[in-house]
């Protein structure tokens, strides 16, 4: 490959879509009540996105898809959205972020919150309407950012 080439591939993500078993995965969620609350997380996010949970890498459920392509020309596919079950903690990927959720996000309960991910401890800690609004104002920007 030349210096002026550029070297891409089509996905350069380590996450993937698999075909794994997503309620096979929440079966063997050990903590009961981590496994109750994905269980929550499925119907409330497949209710909400109106796409099917697919296995993304080994511990990501993901709902719906997208490809973006970065000014670099790194590109790839991506969950739109979607959480994992983690020992430590729930984690949902917002893809938005929460720079316009800041508002919602001091009604929603006990939470941190990185980059694009909300942690919650255990569903019970939190106002779980609030949840949708914050899930649904996701959507809406995914929908807005990456048309379907």
């Amino acid at each position: 490959m030349g210096k002026d080439q550029k070297k891409t591939s089509k996905n350069q993500n380590k996450t993937v879509a698999g075909d794994g078993d997503v309620k096979a995965f929440i079966a063997a969620v050990e903590h009961d009540t981590r496994r109750r609350d994905a269980e929550i997380l499925l119907e409330m996010m497949t209710r909400l996105t109106g796409h099917a949970p697919k296995m993304w890498g080994p511990s990501i459920i993901g709902f719906g898809d997208y490809h973006y392509t970065y000014e670099s020309g790194r590109e790839g596919d991506m969950l739109r959205h979607g959480f994992s079950p983690r020992k430590a903690n729930l984690a949902l990927y917002i893809s938005g972020g929460f720079k316009d959720n800041l508002e919602i996000l001091k009604r929603l309960g006990k939470h941190k919150v990185g980059k694009s991910c909300l942690y919650i401890n255990k569903l019970v800690d939190i106002d779980l309407q609030v949840l949708e609004e914050i899930i649904k104002r996701d959507i809406t920007y995914m929908d807005e950012k990456y048309p379907v």
